[in-house]
């Protein structure tokens, strides 16, 4: 995606980023979606200075704040998103004077503050599930100058007191457009928000809302956002799958010539999943590069492994349940391949006026197959 765009270089000069980032950040790394080790602006000042002025989110919670101290937590639940991603996220919301924004996911409040500048903080709600960010970021808006309507609530719910609104920008990875914030949005008006798939793999997609109550529009980049914490999900063990007997159980074994590799890559994954449903992978990684591809399906009923060693040719599988899953991520990938293997803006999204979201290729008259 994009960088930052002239009409809002006067946003972003107004609103220093490090006005909205914490004492203690995890910078994000360059490459994948990990993070470093914790700096602390009190005790290390120059390198949290350096960190909050690089190209890179910065975790600023873990474990929904249950998580203390200067080491990592389990799962990230909070950051100050990468610039480039916001202002390209900015950039597809392409706002006018005087539009009323919504702002899902407040976070350290650095988006509010950005189109508070923009268009006056009596134009911009923002919502915010998780009451300590949301009193943290009140305050930083506060101190900065700015007065958002700044709402601590389900996300997904949106904030219907307000609306109708112009724009919606969401800041957390959805797997479902939830239907009450395309209702809360005038026809015309534009919703830009990370997509996931179950698969993996995420884009941001830009939705204009139509006179029907559907909403339509393509891809605009690829993203990497924390999921919206009521669309996560609880995984089951492998051993549920297996049924208390050690791998690989019922399996039946088979080899393949297509590489796990092939399809564990971000632009992959997300085709892929737009292709399957209810189909999630997990690589068990061995000290010798090689590793386990695992999938497994949402409703508990199938598996599937592929083993890979660097240097093969072929990979062994096992497979058990009634869905072949292996061969319907082989079959997804298949279909992506032969397409050329289009990149994220050629794909987009329609959620229709109850609710149902499909997936298509260049055009809306071009599906993107279902496979399984």
């Amino acid at each position: 995606m994009g960088a930052l765009t002239t009409d809002w270089l006067p946003a972003f000069k107004a609103v220093p980023r490090e006005l909205f980032v914490p004492d203690v950040v995890w910078p994000g790394q360059a490459a994948g979606t990990g993070q470093e080790d914790s700096v602390d602006r009190r005790t290390d000042p120059d390198g949290w200075r350096r960190a909050v002025y690089a190209d890179v989110s910065l975790t600023t919670q873990w474990d929904d704040g249950e998580h203390s101290g200067a080491g990592k937590g389990r799962v990230p639940t909070c950051s100050n998103s990468q610039p480039s991603m916001v202002f390209s996220m900015l950039a597809a919301l392409d706002v006018e004077p005087e539009s009323r924004v919504l702002e899902v996911g407040t976070g350290t409040g650095w988006n509010a503050a950005l189109l508070s500048q923009r268009l006056g903080s009596s134009n911009v709600v923002t919502v915010e599930v998780d009451a300590d960010n949301a009193a943290t970021a009140r305050a930083r808006l506060g101190a900065a100058g700015y007065s958002p309507m700044a709402v601590v609530g389900d996300g997904a719910e949106g904030w219907k007191p307000s609306a109708p609104y112009d724009r919606v920008l969401i800041t957390a990875s959805l797997r479902r457009i939830p239907r009450a914030i395309v209702d809360q949005v005038r026809p015309g008006g534009i919703i830009v928000s990370p997509y996931a798939t179950e698969y993996g793999g995420e884009g941001v997609v830009r939705l204009t809302v139509r006179e029907d109550g559907s909403a339509s529009g393509p891809f605009v980049g690829s993203s990497a956002f924390m999921r919206l914490r009521q669309q996560r999900t609880q995984r089951k063990h492998v051993r549920e799958y297996l049924g208390g007997k050690p791998w690989p159980a019922d399996g039946v074994r088979s080899v393949t010539s297509t590489s796990p590799d092939d399809v564990g890559d971000w632009l992959p994954m997300f085709a892929i999943g737009l292709q399957t449903a209810g189909v999630f992978p997990w690589a068990e990684e061995y000290d010798d590069g090689s590793y386990t591809l695992w999938l497994r399906d949402t409703a508990v009923t199938s598996w599937a492994t592929v083993d890979y060693e660097p240097g093969a040719a072929e990979y062994e599988v096992y497979q058990s349940g009634p869905r072949n899953l292996w061969e319907e991520v082989r079959a997804a990938h298949r279909w992506w391949d032969g397409q050329g293997r289009p990149g994220f803006e050629r794909f987009g999204l329609t959620v229709t006026a109850d609710g149902q979201a499909s997936a298509w290729l260049d055009a809306p008259e071009h599906p993107v197959p279902s496979v399984g």
